[in-house]
């Protein structure tokens, strides 16, 4: 039995929502005062998620959702999303309808929400037509609160023909920017989501996203139909995550360096085409690592099953293009490594926001070559839309000013989606760890002295090569090794010259010919500096990124041994029940239980994230082996 046609049908999980459904006694919400919406969307909290308070927003967009407004959300991933819809879903006396662009999405929500006792389905082409008529029955008894469906199917006459028999009170958007042309994941069905305003004009309809910029924001609202929706945008703000770039020197070295100090953790690595993915990833493995492939070009079971072992803590690194995207709700994941630079900051935004999303500290580190700015702006030039062309160079153009920046990584961030932070956040790598300057005016002379030398037709590498004195056959053919410039950077390493040279390019002294192999040319500003004519200051080259290790966990004083014990129970019921680990506890949970060390009920319940659903399904055998820790300790 697939988990869509999976009921909520155990005698503990039906009799939570019955006697939630009487105690509650739901009338038509719309006309209940708004104290009333909040003190049953504060019991529904605390008693099926587990938690004592909403985060900042939540209440208040909840509130309008169970008043009958249309809401637009936008908060960032691991902000508390789908809350939003979950509560007024469960006070709402009908059913509500969940938009959802990805299978995995919806099989993840779906298992998470029946492990806390409520009942939910979803329909989507893996599930035939007499378990999609038992889910309709379900509807149609009143059984089932949350039907999760793909844009595709929602559209359909019939689907639309059998919800009109039903009692729907609530349509939630998810993932709403998918409904914009200027969002990063347009899907062209999620333009045709205002039908669903025609055909059911009184259920209100939240849309939900976590990365929207201003022309996105109206335009989802826009195209949704949304009437005079309540708005709620919460900061963009993961001061969890740490924002680290590096320098690309030798990037697959650099990136065996960081993963050996990860210590097993859980992580993404994103690459810009599927030959990189399949190269690194075979690389890594040869190493030791236990890590897969994900990209588009494998079959549709080879993906699901690399999906799901990485949800299941069975592989602990991802290689993957930009395919590893939204389905990807895997709460413990510590850190998310670009290998090349992104196309904007909101697939960065976006990307990076899989990490940490239970709230512990997490890092997002990007390699970062200059000269991919050249590469990746050639790929627009086939864009045919002049309009979105410019967009996209826009955009691009904000994420490479990103990877320049010599000041608070946060703060450009930040400002890109609006939200002003006037003080330097102190958790990115400017801020640790902040640019030296030295006067660089000799080095800079030797570096264009030698372009200048070897009649500026040669890139980069060879003219570190030169500075250096390397010994190769392609200088002694060119008989370069006779000139004045020859050797005379030996002092400094290759990755020295490299960023100097970098530094350069930026400061506008030499400029790189695409057209011509990115050789490099001295430009008109090169000659106040060969003449000496100013003080040139340049940044300390960064040879090795400064990685300062974190506890993930160092919020608690909590008791590791225990905490490793209470991980090796979560992974065998989790397997026992065919669900991810963080579907039966998150880490933030595991890691209050290893501190407070409940061995009844009602510390149990204490803990956050633990409702009585997970008390009564997970609650004896995790106080069991917290009794026993204490009893030999």
């Amino acid at each position: 039995m697939t988990a869509a046609c999976k009921q909520s049908n155990t005698t503990a999980q039906i009799n939570l929502q019955t006697s939630y459904a009487k105690a509650t006694k739901m009338p038509a919400m719309k006309s209940d005062p708004i104290c009333e919406h909040s003190t049953l969307a504060k019991q529904a909290l605390e008693d099926t998620f587990g938690y004592s308070e909403f985060r900042a927003g939540q209440e208040a967009v909840i509130n309008a959702a169970l008043s009958g407004q249309d809401t637009l959300v936008l908060l960032p991933t691991g902000g508390g999303k789908s809350l939003c819809y979950q509560i007024p879903a469960l006070l709402f006396d009908g059913a509500t309808v969940v938009i959802s662009p990805l299978i995995s999405l919806m099989e993840d929500q779906v298992s998470q929400l029946q492990a806390i006792g409520v009942s939910a389905a979803y329909i989507n082409n893996t599930v035939d037509f007499t378990q999609q008529n038992a889910i309709f029955n379900q509807l149609a008894e009143g059984t089932l609160k949350l039907l999760y469906v793909a844009p595709e199917k929602a559209l359909q006459f019939d689907f639309i023909q059998r919800l009109k028999s039903l009692n729907i009170r609530f349509f939630a958007i998810d993932e709403a920017h998918c409904v914009s042309h200027w969002g990063h994941d347009f899907r062209p069905h999620y333009r045709r989501l205002s039908e669903l305003k025609q055909h059911f004009p009184h259920c209100p309809m939240m849309a939900l996203t976590a990365t929207a910029d201003i022309a996105t924001r109206h335009d989802i609202a826009h195209q949704l139909g949304l009437n005079a929706p309540y708005i709620h945008t919460g900061s963009f703000d993961r001061p969890n995550i740490r924002y680290t770039i590096e320098e690309k020197f030798k990037p697959l070295s650099q990136l065996m360096r960081y993963l050996r100090d990860q210590k097993g953790q859980s992580g993404i690595i994103y690459c810009t085409s599927r030959k990189r993915v399949d190269d690194i990833s075979e690389k890594l493995a040869e190493a030791g690592f236990n890590v897969a492939a994900y990209h588009a070009g494998m079959s549709n079971d080879q993906r699901q099953f690399v999906q799901k072992a990485f949800a299941r803590d069975d592989i602990n690194i991802v290689v993957a293009t930009v395919a590893f995207g939204m389905g990807i709700n895997k709460s413990n994941v510590r850190f998310v490594l670009h290998y090349d630079i992104p196309k904007s900051i909101e697939a960065y935004y976006q990307e990076t926001g899989r990490a940490g999303r239970d709230g512990l500290a997490a890092e997002a580190i990007m390699y970062f070559d200059p000269a991919d700015i050249g590469r990746v702006k050639r790929f627009f030039e086939d864009i045919p839309d002049e309009a979105r062309r410019k967009v996209e160079e826009q955009r691009f153009q904000a994420m490479a000013n990103f990877a320049e920046a010599q000041t608070c990584r946060r703060q450009i961030l930040l400002n890109y989606f609006s939200e002003y932070q006037r003080e330097p956040c102190g958790n990115c790598d400017i801020c640790l760890n902040p640019p030296k300057r030295f006067d660089g005016t000799l080095v800079a002379q030797q570096a264009l002295s030698c372009v200048y030398r070897a009649q500026q037709r040669f890139g980069l590498g060879y003219i570190v090569d030169l500075l250096r004195g390397a010994n190769t056959s392609r200088i002694r053919d060119n008989g370069h090794h006779e000139l004045s410039t020859y050797g005379i950077g030996k002092s400094h390493s290759v990755e020295y010259w490299l960023s100097i040279l970098r530094q350069l390019v930026h400061h506008g002294l030499l400029a790189q010919d695409i057209t011509q192999g990115a050789s490099l040319k001295l430009t008109e500003a090169a000659r106040a500096v060969l003449r000496g004519e100013y003080v040139l200051q340049l940044a300390e080259p960064r040879l090795q990124a400064k990685h300062i290790y974190q506890d993930k966990l160092a919020q608690f004083n909590y008791d590791k041994k225990l905490f490793a014990k209470l991980r090796s129970l979560r992974k065998e019921l989790a397997d026992a029940d065919d669900v991810p680990p963080y579907v039966v506890f998150n880490d933030k949970t595991l890691a209050e239980m290893a501190q407070k060390m409940p061995t009844d009920d009602a510390e149990f319940l204490n803990v956050s994230g633990v409702g009585f659903s997970k008390l009564s399904k997970y609650g004896a055998p995790f106080m069991q082996l917290i009794r026993n820790y204490l009893a030999a300790s």
